[in-house]
């Protein structure tokens, strides 16, 4: 079935098919030729005792003779490279499931994230569990977690810190904000100005924070996730085309579906609390140095120069789009491509396939186009354009 986050639209002929969605449950599928994985060795069977029988000569009667040396066992066969960091990967979703229901789609995208060394960007209307989905998420690793509710009146230094005089030293000292940790949950991130939104831009990019002459360094990992509402909302801005292109993914969390829905009522029915994750279940099953680890893996994925050249000629293509003023940058392509290695880390194929890049193209470009005025009066979205350039550029075969 087709993730409704990520629709990419019908493959054309003669391509190959697209893949599920990266946020549904993964099946396995036959490679094509060219990105053919490795063929796995057999897995290792142990051999059964040996016992050695006597010879005519050795029936006589004859001295006591030592017992035969044993051979040691042979080693248990080795895990798959990354399996066990994977399946700790793995153990974190499962762990946001205990709180968040229905919203599978962005706990991949802010995993994929985490793993490519990214920031999210989740926008949904109110209500959606945007903020509960990070709370949970920060719940389940073992890192540091800060929040900010960002409002019209909230300054730069509420964010990255700032000097202040200590009536103790008579000396003035810069005091850290909120932004020195490992994840920080930038609550509607478009109620501020966007003097104060930018504050977060050197952050976000250099992981580091200047201040009074002083460059101090971010922790690490260094996450931000920001949640939005759509900007029709009274009392939102847009946020600045500069910051905007320093989010890996932009997630859009939509109503979830019925079922769904029932699932949270009855488990508010049964007692569940949003505001005690430890009730609920969730514990931290992942912390600093395997993440470390495991972003260390994907960097190792191999990407062939045509899956190379497949990537950019989806972002040029966005600049040559009738419906686009202004297409994806270099940045933007080198975005696609981390988020392309991390998901395939995550399905653990052996290097990234068209099929990677095609499922990520949406969420890692959606956010980086602008379109012209006459599309948005035609009713012409950022997902529309992207699935028509899917369609429209050649998938190495």
């Amino acid at each position: 079935m087709t993730d409704p986050q990520y629709p990419h639209g019908d493959q054309p002929a003669g391509q190959p098919p697209q893949p599920s969605a990266p946020f549904e449950p993964q099946v396995p599928q036959q490679p094509s030729p060219q990105f053919a994985s490795e063929p796995q060795p057999a897995p290792f069977e142990p051999q059964a005792p040996q016992t050695s029988q006597p010879s005519e000569a050795q029936a006589q009667p004859v001295e006591p003779q030592q017992p035969a040396p044993t051979a040691p066992p042979a080693p248990a066969p080795a895990s798959p490279p990354g399996s066990e960091l994977r399946d700790a990967v793995a153990a974190v979703r499962a762990e946001v499931a205990k709180s968040v229901v229905g919203q599978d789609g962005a706990v991949s995208g802010l995993l994929i994230a985490l793993l490519a060394g990214g920031h999210v960007l989740l926008e949904g209307v109110p209500g959606v569990a945007k903020t509960l989905l990070v709370r949970t998420l920060s719940h389940a690793l073992s890192l540091d977690t800060k929040r900010v509710q960002f409002t019209p009146d909230l300054m730069p230094g509420d964010i990255t810190g700032s000097i202040v005089y200590d009536a103790k030293s008579g000396d003035f000292e810069f005091r850290e904000g909120p932004v020195f940790t490992n994840i920080l949950l930038a609550d509607e991130i478009n109620r501020t100005p966007p003097k104060t939104q930018s504050a977060l831009l050197e952050a976000m990019e250099e992981r580091q924070v200047s201040a009074d002459g002083i460059t101090r360094r971010l922790p690490s990992p260094f996450l931000v996730a920001a949640t939005q509402n759509p900007v029709e909302y009274e009392g939102t801005y847009t946020l600045p085309e500069a910051q905007l292109d320093r989010f890996l993914l932009k997630l859009v969390l939509d109503l979830p579906e019925r079922d769904a829905e029932v699932e949270v009522l009855s488990r508010h029915a049964r007692g569940f609390n949003p505001r005690d994750l430890d009730a609920a279940g969730v514990r931290p099953v992942l912390d600093a140095q395997q993440l470390a680890a495991a972003q260390a893996e994907v960097q190792r994925v191999p990407v062939s120069p045509d899956v190379l050249g497949y990537a950019v000629d989806l972002a040029r293509a966005t600049r040559t789009s009738p419906s686009v003023k202004l297409g994806v940058s270099p940045r933007g392509t080198t975005a696609l491509l981390a988020a392309s290695r991390a998901w395939a880390w995550m399905t653990g194929a052996s290097g990234v396939t068209p099929d990677h890049v095609q499922a990520m193209a949406i969420p890692v470009l959606r956010h980086r186009i602008q379109l012209r005025p006459e599309a948005e009066l035609e009713g012409v979205g950022a997902d529309t354009v992207l699935r028509s350039i899917l369609q429209q550029v050649r998938v190495p075969i």
